[in-house]
Order: structure tokens, then C-alpha cells, then sequence
């Protein structure tokens, strides 16, 4: 198993995993190459709720989901509200949120869907994305890691939503933990290492690390634990381990916006679905 990137046909740079059959799906973690926005925004910024400029937000857009076959008005998307709302994605939703925000699906942080050639598309700028992909029937998701959908368990919820939705068993499976920001980076305070606590009491010292007085979070370890709570095989779990903030000229990053004293920056997007 194995994260990559891949540069495609029309030079941008997809990430990847390798455990996913390319012959059943298709999926790809934007990069912040190739786009025309500009700063903070520069360049392949994917995100219409940033202060960006939503014209040049829909060229980047466009670029991307033709890079791999689909057109922009395929994209589903929701409004991301760092909560544990999961959404199951029909036919009749092909398009929302993909030309106007206010359109996404409304205040969900993961989709899933067993609907051929439908892209689901999340935005992040630090926080993880987690791909989900059913190799028996035919099914996908998508979820918002951030800190408090990690500590609402939003991994294994999305995947409980997927046994319940089209029968998705645990040995069939398997999982993407994307980019974010690593446990080098990501210094938290007192209220997260509470919630942390109270979410994974016994596995708290696996997730949080002290270093000079100060704790950091690991968003990896984190989700991959819960999706092990509820019977994914190791074998099927595969992490990028690529921190956004320690790669910023690659991913957008939140946090080392913040260093540079900007406000805000763009999003990366990642995207998933079922090949016809």
C-alpha cells in the first residue's frame, strides 16, 4: 500500500492510493498547483466559501473533475460544518454545490453513495480526508476529519452508515487516510486534549505526544483507531502520512496560513467514485 502523486495529461498532480482498484474507482487528492486563483488563494484553490473569486473557484474546478473524465456539473458537495452528519447521495443530487455554495448539501461532513460515475467532493485545508470504497457492492464515502468530527468518530460512523446503507462489510472495505496536518504540526490546546480523552480513553497516549510543554494531536492515528473499533482489518486501512503544513507549497494549509499572516487560504479537494 502506498500514497502517491501523480502528475496527469493536463499537468496537474493527483494524489493517490494504491489500494484502491482503478478498475472499480476513481479518486484523486487535489494539490494547490496548477490553478489560476491568487493569493492567499494561489493557485488550484477548490473552495467557493473562502473569499475567493468564484469564477476563477469554478475554472480550478472544472480543470480538476476534467482531469479525470467527469464535468463540473457532476460534482456533489456539501457545506462542511466540522460535524457528524452523514448524507446518502442519490442520482437526483448530481450537481449540487458544484457551481454555488449555497446549493451543497446542507451541514454534512461525509457522503456516500452506490451511484455509477457520481464524483463526491470534499474541501480541506488541514483537517483529513477519509476515502471509503466497498470492492463487493459498489459503494463509496467520503468524510471531514477535522478535530471534532475525528473525536465524533465520523470515520467509523461513515462506514456504519455504509453497512447500513448498502450492506458494506468490514473485510471489503478498505480506506484512505489523506493529507493533513501530522502530529509535527499540530499543536492543540486544553479543550481538544479533553475531548480527546473522553473519545479514546484507552488509547489517548497513541494520539496525543508532549514535546517542550506542549501536546500535539495525531489525526491519523486517531481515525485509523476508531475504523479498528469497528472491525476494519489493519490490512485495509492505508495512511498518506503527508502533513499539509509541513508541505504548504504543495496543500493548502491553514495553519501555516496563519504563520504567514493570512487570514485565510484555499482548499484542496478530494474526490471519490464508481466507475460504470
Amino acid at each position: 500500500m502506498s500514497y502517491f502523486l501523480r502528475r496527469n495529461e493536463q499537468n496537474l498532480f493527483h494524489g493517490k492510493f494504491s489500494i484502491f482498484p482503478e478498475d472499480l474507482f476513481f479518486h484523486a487528492i487535489s494539490t494547490r498547483l496548477g490553478g489560476v486563483s491568487e493569493s492567499p488563494f494561489d493557485g488550484l484553490n477548490l473552495a467557493l466559501h473562502v473569499g475567493d473569486d468564484s469564477e476563477k473557484v469554478l475554472s480550478n474546478r472544472k480543470k480538476f473533475i476534467q482531469s479525470l473524465g467527469y464535468n463540473l456539473e457532476d460534482i456533489v458537495t456539501p457545506n462542511q460544518v466540522h460535524g457528524e452528519k452523514i448524507f446518502r447521495v442519490e442520482e437526483i443530487h448530481r450537481g449540487r454545490g458544484s457551481k454555488n455554495y449555497s446549493d451543497s448539501i446542507s451541514e454534512t461532513d461525509a457522503l456516500i453513495t452506490n451511484v455509477p460515475n457520481l464524483p463526491l467532493m470534499l474541501c480541506f485545508a488541514d483537517c483529513v480526508p477519509i476515502f471509503f470504497a466497498d470492492t463487493e457492492n459498489l459503494a463509496v464515502g467520503i468524510a471531514h476529519g477535522g478535530w471534532k468530527g475525528t473525536m465524533e468518530k465520523i470515520a467509523a460512523k461513515t462506514f456504519l452508515a455504509m453497512k447500513e446503507n448498502f450492506g458494506t462489510s468490514a473485510k471489503n472495505c478498505i480506506v484512505g487516510i489523506g493529507p493533513s496536518i501530522g502530529s509535527c504540526c499540530y499543536e492543540v490546546g486544553r479543550e481538544v486534549l479533553e475531548e480527546c480523552r473522553k473519545s479514546f480513553p484507552n488509547n489517548f497516549s497513541e494520539i496525543v505526544t508532549e514535546r517542550d510543554g506542549k501536546n500535539f494531536l495525531n489525526l491519523w492515528a486517531a481515525n485509523k483507531i476508531q475504523l479498528l473499533e469497528v472491525g476494519l482489518p489493519e490490512e485495509n486501512i492505508d495512511v498518506a502520512e503527508e502533513c499539509t503544513c509541513c508541505k504548504s507549497s504543495w496543500y493548502f494549509s491553514y495553519r501555516a496560513a496563519k504563520k504567514n499572516n493570512f487570514k485565510d487560504t484555499g482548499r484542496i479537494a478530494a474526490t471519490i467514485g464508481i466507475r460504470s
